[in-house]
């Protein structure tokens, strides 16, 4: 999968008449937070297109989204970070990644001007694939509607995105959100159609938890995590090894209280970990993240959360082992 950043990048490679886009392309526009069940049909309308007309298949994101221009840090949070967004639409099978920068220039764009520069002179689009409450440029006037009207004279047709209905209601990133926030993991990964984790790089902290017994591998987070807590974890360091583990995810209020962190104990582990990669599941909710009024206080509670992990997951090795004779 090929990963194109901005327009002039785009620009310069349909000038250039080679590479991935030279023909044109199939594709469809989108925040693709968490590439959920309902973004993977979409994905799936895309690819049977690009096969139909034997072009690549495209998606266009934003950076940074939309809502966190204009909203800054009451901006819902992210299902999935930048990175683990692309591994995500490279694992469907998605040819192309056009990341575009939306800033304040991006912003004043016109609904013409979107479907010009982008879909046309851009993307050289042949068939696009959105919702038919789709809305774009500065003032809001681009729709499903404008875009048919535009593709018949520009040669590119639109389809409407099919929606996903799971248990009555409609798949989206606003509902995985919330149930993440409620902690019912399990419902969020059926909407997700995978285990809820998180990847990123580990880097020094402030070494607390190694003072009071506890060391932890910090990964720092670019924005307020979609579910905060401590959880049982499972965790895949970077030469594919599994540990049980136990995590710490938000704002950690005892010991910062401003910037969000992933902090993860492994069970029985003693190697280094500093500038390994690792990705991590969250299996199941033990606690609320809570602020305590001293480091001797949140020591005794680390103790506590270390039992019931570990008791968690002897009774789920248990219940698997009994399922499996069954």
């Amino acid at each position: 999968m090929r990963l194109i950043r901005g327009l002039t990048n785009l620009k310069t490679l349909s000038q250039s008449g080679e590479g991935p886009l030279a023909r044109g392309c199939v594709a469809t526009v989108g925040n693709f937070d968490g590439v959920h069940r309902g973004h993977q049909a979409i994905l799936e309308q895309v690819k049977t297109q690009a096969a139909k007309h034997n072009l690549p298949s495209v998606v266009v994101i934003f950076e940074p989204q939309p809502q966190e221009f204009f909203r800054g840090v009451d901006a819902p949070p992210r299902l999935t970070g930048f990175r683990q967004k692309l591994e995500a639409l490279r694992t469907q099978g998605i040819d192309a990644v056009l990341c575009l920068r939306f800033d304040e220039q991006f912003r004043q764009f016109s609904a013409w001007g979107f479907v010009d520069s982008l879909l046309i002179q851009g993307l050289a689009v042949k068939h696009l694939v959105v919702g038919d409450d789709f809305r774009f440029g500065c003032d809001r006037s681009g729709d499903f509607n404008f875009l048919e009207k535009v593709g018949a004279d520009a040669g590119f047709t639109v389809e409407n995105t099919r929606t996903v209905v799971i248990e009555g209601d409609r798949v989206s990133s606003t509902r995985i959100r919330k149930l993440l926030a409620d902690n019912q993991l399990d419902s969020a990964e059926h909407l997700l159609g995978w285990k809820y984790h998180i990847a990123g790089r580990i880097v020094y902290g402030r070494q607390l938890g190694r003072e009071i017994g506890a060391p932890t591998a910090n990964i720092r987070l670019a924005q307020i995590p979609a579910l905060q807590g401590v959880y049982v974890v499972k965790v895949r360091l970077a030469d594919g090894a599994l540990h049980d583990g136990i995590a710490n995810i938000g704002l950690r209020p005892t010991v910062d209280g401003r910037h969000p962190a992933l902090e993860v104990h492994l069970f029985d582990y003693a190697g280094m970990l500093y500038g390994q990669r690792l990705d991590v599941t969250f299996r199941q909710g033990l606690r609320d993240e809570v602020r305590f009024e001293s480091v001797g206080a949140l020591k005794t509670q680390i103790a506590k959360d270390f039992s019931s992990a570990r008791r968690w997951l002897a009774e789920s090795l248990t219940a698997n082992r009994t399922a499996k004779k069954d």
